[in-house]
């Protein structure tokens, strides 16, 4: 097999990723004919179909999946190559993908791109923002540099530094601000809003408050933090968020925040990357300029909390 090209294997990448050639042709950046026919040389090159096609979708075939896998591999040993130049020449760094969770990108990003920008001159930053799961496996195949996630991740082939640690609050209606906060065992029979399955901070939020399986009506779902502080303001039930989303969701809500008595529940936030990228030194570089960023954070928090009158 000669005729494999690197253009080839990252528009199959790009197919098995998406499911759909229009998809896939704008993020590769060609025609949708021009993908098409060159999957199709691929497969004619390896003598296998790599696809089943249908009107709506594509899926890989049992030996596309095989292929799929090392594919992944081929392509991220070449993007660390790429990474590997860089680092040689570079003092500094270029480029930067970074990949952060729903529950954190609203209220530190700012702060870190602001950060970057000063340390880093020139750097071009890209950003995903998608739940851990998700980030784990893009960081495994090369799509993302490094990840600001809750730890622990646990995944042997990751990195984790830790850039600090944040309690969570608990939100109520604002006509329940002076009342003492609940015990645990009292919060988790009132209705609690949590954010949908695959968030960390969802599981995170029923650790603290010991809540195993429950009933719909004892728990209700939303999409961001967001959603439900406004639902606690319409007078729906409580919440649990995060002390740095603090001054951006109470902002238009007609709620209360208090601390909880010690035990505090908590959250560590930290970087992960890939054991094997050669730009470790310049992500620790990156984790200074975050943890600047997390300081930025909190003086905003310190001002959030004397504005809206944060109970203990």
């Amino acid at each position: 097999m000669k005729n494999l090209t690197l253009k080839q294997l990252r528009y199959f990448e790009a197919l098995a990723r998406d499911g759909r050639f229009r998809r896939a042709a704008d993020a590769c950046a060609i025609s949708q004919p021009a993908l098409s026919m060159q999957i199709k040389e691929l497969e004619q090159e390896l003598g296998s179909e790599l696809f089943e096609r249908s009107a709506r979708e594509v899926k890989l075939t049992p030996f596309g999946q095989t292929f799929a896998l090392r594919v992944r591999d081929i392509l991220r040993a070449v993007d660390e190559l790429g990474e590997f130049a860089r680092a040689s020449r570079d003092s500094f760094l270029t480029r930067l993908r970074i990949g952060i969770i729903p529950t954190i990108a609203p209220y530190l990003l700012p702060a870190i791109i602001n950060d970057l920008n000063k340390s880093f001159a020139g750097i071009q930053i890209e950003v995903r923002e998608t739940q851990t799961a998700k980030l784990v496996q893009e960081l495994a195949q090369g799509q993302l540099d490094m990840a600001i996630v809750a730890l622990p991740v646990s995944e042997p082939s990751l990195t984790e530094l830790e850039l600090f640690k944040e309690e969570f609050v608990l939100v109520r209606r604002h006509e329940d601000g002076g009342k003492p906060v609940p015990e645990r065992e009292v919060l988790r029979e009132m209705r609690l809003l949590l954010l949908e399955e695959g968030h960390c901070f969802r599981d995170q939020a029923l650790s603290f408050c010991k809540v195993g399986p429950a009933r719909p009506r004892e728990i209700m779902e939303g999409s961001s933090l967001s959603t439900l502080v406004q639902m606690v303001g319409a007078g729906i039930g409580v919440t649990l968020i995060p002390e740095m989303a603090v001054p951006v969701e109470t902002r238009s809500a007609h709620v209360s925040i208090s601390r909880f008595p010690s035990p505090q529940p908590s959250r560590t936030i930290g970087m992960v990357w890939r054991n094997s990228t050669p730009m470790a030194k310049q992500l620790q570089e990156v984790a200074e300029a975050v943890r600047r960023s997390a300081e930025t954070m909190r003086e905003q928090y310190a001002g959030g909390a004397a504005a809206f009158a944060i109970t203990a």
